[in-house]
């Protein structure tokens, strides 16, 4: 495989970023999507890098391209019958830009091994050093460490986990999820066969422990899949109390847990002391990470802890191929601490950030929503003072870099309706109060008044 550049990655990163938008375009609507200046200033990149990225998905029959006009979703008439939020699209696959000390210190390193050695010693080994990092971040003590054989790299996390699940045959097993839950989780759990049974988080956001106790007393629950520290997208931390209580609850049934540490980087101020995996048993213990959280866009891959050989030998089948270049250069910016280096320093800048989005949503929508401040992520949570149509939001939105999701579409089975989750992705804060007062009129539009209306 030949080498990745920069414009290759910058690239993949643009085309998963337009396909998001895709996903949550209206049908009933044009499907306008953002001019080729637009992404480019949004996202960092170049020109040519989001007119390769739409000719790419225009060639796929994803985007239609209408001259002087723009790019528009290209629908087709199944999709055109269906509601504005179907429920199989994922919510928030939109990635996380790299910042750019970490992406300079990615292509030097890049650079450095191309020129220092031939491709044989980065190629081999798969990935043999990444996974020895992965290992030695999460090894906490000698009774609760890793090794490199126990990390399985990914280029995706539902296929890794639907694949994961597979190999511990638990299709058609049962599977208890704390909800609001990432959707991406809860697609995977269904397309491996499994029957989800939901605990949806109190109004104050808290894991409902007497219910979580009560489906595992009552049914005979396979596996359990909870937040490690930070609960998305509820941006609320996991209290020591609550992890020391499920990990009780889990010590008296031999259930599987999946812990979903995808978004444990971004909990705001110091990193957590204690994880959920430090309470509970290594040898139940699955643990799906990203790369993403703190690399960013530039390492788009998933990761899983796991001492199962059966799931080992499942993932090799599987053959996630992942650029050896590119998982050389990454493990090397963790080897010599530079990802570590950065890390306070994201952790604040998105924690300013978070807070100048709540205040904005506060001043701006505090009579039609209540929303709290988050305690970590990218995402704002919301409670609804009336019911409203999320058609109408979402087409006051559009255009924009403030995208609003339902809160049902963190669930299986409709729980969270009148809540809201609130994403800003747009160049910094320029055309937010503008976003949010035109979000604050459809808002306080009657639901049954037609958008067309």
């Amino acid at each position: 495989m030949g080498r990745c550049g920069r414009g290759e990655f910058a690239y993949q990163a643009v085309c998963r970023y337009i396909e998001a938008l895709i996903n949550q375009a209206d049908p009933t609507e044009e499907g306008r999507l953002p001019s080729l200046r637009d992404l480019a200033a949004r996202l960092k990149v170049s020109l040519a890098t989001v007119q390769n990225a739409y000719s790419l998905l225009e060639h796929q029959g994803r985007v239609r391209s209408v001259p002087k006009s723009g790019y528009f979703v290209a629908f087709d008439a199944r999709e055109r019958e269906q509601s504005a939020w179907p429920r199989s699209r994922p919510a928030f696959a939109l990635p996380m830009a790299t910042p750019m000390a970490l992406e300079r210190a990615l292509f030097a390193q890049e650079r450095r091994l191309s020129r220092q050695s031939g491709p044989s010693s980065w190629r081999s080994g798969k990935g043999a050093l990444l996974r020895h990092v992965l290992a030695a971040r999460y090894t906490r003590s000698s009774g609760h460490s890793w090794n490199a054989e126990h990390v399985h790299l990914a280029t995706d996390v539902q296929a890794l986990l639907v694949t994961l699940l597979r190999a511990l045959r638990l299709q058609g097993a049962t599977a208890v999820v704390t909800t609001p839950c990432c959707r991406r989780l809860l697609e995977a759990l269904r397309w491996a066969g499994m029957r989800v049974l939901e605990v949806p988080a109190g109004d104050d956001g808290a894991l409902d422990l007497d219910r979580l106790a009560q489906l595992l007393a009552c049914e005979l629950v396979r596996l359990v899949v909870l937040p490690s520290c930070l609960a998305v997208p509820l941006g609320r931390r996991v209290s020591l109390s609550e992890q020391q209580a499920v990990a009780q609850l889990l010590a008296d049934h031999p259930a599987w847990l999946l812990e979903n540490d995808l978004d444990s980087e971004h909990c705001f101020g110091e990193p957590p002391a204690m994880h959920l995996r430090d309470g509970v048993d290594i040898g139940r213990l699955l643990v799906l990470g990203s790369l993403e959280a703190t690399v960013g866009a530039e390492g788009p891959y998933a990761y899983l802890l796991c001492r199962q050989r059966d799931v080992e030998e499942a993932i090799d089948r599987r053959g996630f191929l992942i650029p050896p270049l590119r998982q050389q250069a990454i493990a090397q910016i963790y080897a010599k601490g530079e990802v570590e280096a950065w890390l306070p320093r994201m952790r604040s800048e998105l924690q300013a950030s978070m807070d100048h989005l709540f205040l904005q949503v506060e001043s701006c929508l505090g009579g039609r929503l209540v929303v709290a401040r988050p305690e970590g992520g990218r995402v704002l949570w919301g409670r609804l003072r009336q019911p409203v149509n999320h058609g109408h939001a979402q087409v006051a939105v559009a255009g924009t870099g403030l995208t609003i999701t339902p809160g049902e579409r963190f669930s299986l089975q409709g729980n969270h309706m009148g809540y809201v989750a609130l994403t800003w992705q747009g160049a910094p804060w320029e055309g937010l109060e503008q976003a949010l007062h035109r979000l604050d009129r459809a808002l306080a539009r009657p639901p049954a008044d037609d958008v067309a209306g």
